[in-house]
């Protein structure tokens, strides 16, 4: 494959986020035996999430972390980073999978984050944090008439949801690619993922959380009482366990049934110069999602760089780090769209390229499958959006894992599970005849739109 666009010749393979010199030391594995009251397998966003939440509500209880790898350098430092109050993936995600139970999951999720934001302030978390909003613009005039309903869908829930005409939504940001917009002003915004990561392992250590990083799970006995996790060096016994393994499945044979590992590919720019900025506006610093069919987002970092992502793709076996996407040639399309949504920062050179597993269901959201007798309880799920999510889906796993009787354990989305996708080798060709109808459906059309509306009437949404 030729690189057509020469701005990510220089690109480094490896998450924005990452390269910082100021990520911390990475905590010891695990050697030999030990008790817990909770085990928590994953160290991302949703297990550090619940060894904090746990600890606050019993700082006696004994909440042990193991991280196959290092804490952010799974899915939860790749991510673009920007912050809703959805626990659902959006309203319309939300009103398609549980409509009569939409009043209260608002409410959770508003709950959710600002809980979310008080843990942040409470434990001094430096995450670059910035409150400018979340803006859904539309890529073509044929995407106006959803965002209306998508707007009224805000309204009616309470939200502060602005209406942008098309010359509105190109004074907040000038691009020839937006023809409308809703922004919503309350409790959205961006976030450093990776420093969140970092802070709440931070936090979860304050707290006496006991982590243990480059502690990857190998087997799970179920002992009657409890369950023991084995690693290469030792192993973890406890009468509780949250399989906060995402994208990974791992904790049961069973998880897989229900969670697909797609790739999500990002690229982020050079800071970009004042005069540069000058050009897109953008001053109000929004979290942007466009209604592509192959939906693009977009944000700022603290140093003025634009972070662009949202082409994702499949490779076969759920494979979670794919040498397919350690060649800069996957990001040329990418960075095609780019320039199609800025073409006036054509002088602009992308300086990171990487690519991030989705666990990808078809309710895209959180989703809890309890096993082992209800001892252990995998939560994921999230399809792109869990960087607040993830606080809810930790929560709502311990009350499960606790059998607190809280009244949103009645919820559907508590109770039931997303429909089942079929293994491979059936997985393959499915998921590679839609990706390429994803790729080329907004400008060839064709039997790409028919096989597109065969997968949503498949109950597949996308």
């Amino acid at each position: 494959m030729t690189l057509k666009h020469a701005a990510l010749a220089d690109a480094t393979l490896s998450p924005l986020w990452l390269d910082d010199p100021a990520a911390p030391a990475t905590e010891p594995h695990l050697i030999g035996r030990r008790q817990a009251d909770l085990l928590i397998v994953g160290g991302g966003f949703t297990g550090l999430w619940a060894a904090i939440i746990a600890k606050q509500r019993d700082p006696s209880r004994e909440v042990v972390v193991i991280e196959a790898g290092k804490v952010a350098h799974g899915a939860s430092g790749r991510p673009g980073g920007i912050v809703s109050t959805s626990v659902m993936h959006g309203l319309s995600n939300a009103e398609r999978v549980f409509p009569d139970d939409m009043e209260m999951l608002e409410r959770l999720g508003i709950e959710n984050l600002d809980a979310w934001r008080a843990t942040i302030e409470e434990f001094g978390i430096d995450a670059d944090l910035e409150w400018g909003g979340e803006m859904t613009v539309a890529a073509r005039p044929a995407d106006i008439e959803g965002l209306r309903h998508e707007q009224d869908l805000h309204r009616r829930h309470g939200h502060d949801a602005v209406w942008l005409d098309r010359d509105q939504v190109r004074a907040e940001v000038a691009s020839p690619m937006f023809h409308a917009g809703i922004w919503s002003r309350d409790r959205t915004g961006t976030v450093h993922p990776a420093k969140l990561a970092w802070g709440l392992k931070a936090a979860a250590k304050s707290l006496g959380v006991a982590i243990h990083e480059h502690t990857p799970m190998e087997r799970v006995e179920d002992l009657g009482s409890s369950l023991r996790i084995t690693t290469h060096d030792g192993s973890v016994t406890a009468p509780r366990v949250l399989f906060a393994t995402n994208a990974w499945a791992a904790g049961h044979p069973k998880i897989r049934s229900y969670v697909v590992t797609m790739r999500d590919r990002v690229i982020a720019t050079e800071p970009l110069t004042d005069e540069q900025l000058s050009r897109i506006g953008w001053r109000n610093r929004q979290g942007i999602y466009d209604t592509r069919t192959q939906l693009n987002y977009m944000r700022l970092t603290r140093d003025n760089r634009i972070v662009y992502g949202g082409r994702i793709g499949y490779y076969y076996g759920d494979r979670t780090d794919p040498a397919g996407d350690r060649r800069i040639e996957v990001y040329d399309r990418l960075a095609g769209y780019f320039l199609q949504t800025f073409p006036q920062l054509d002088d602009l050179r992308f300086t990171h390229a990487w690519s991030g597993p989705i666990d990808m269901t078809t309710r895209l959201a959180v989703h809890f499958q309890p096993y082992y007798g209800g001892k252990g309880v995998y939560a994921g799920g999230y399809s792109g959006f869990g960087v607040t999510a993830s606080r809810f889906g930790a929560r709502m796993a311990l009350e499960m894992l606790d059998d607190t009787g809280v009244p949103e354990l009645q919820l559907g989305l508590a109770r039931s599970l997303p429909r089942a996708i079929p293994r491979e080798p059936l997985r393959w060709p499915g998921a590679a005849i839609t990706m390429r109808a994803l790729d080329e459906v907004d400008s060839k059309g064709g039997w790409r739109r028919a096989w597109i509306r065969l997968i949503h009437a498949m109950g597949f949404p996308l």
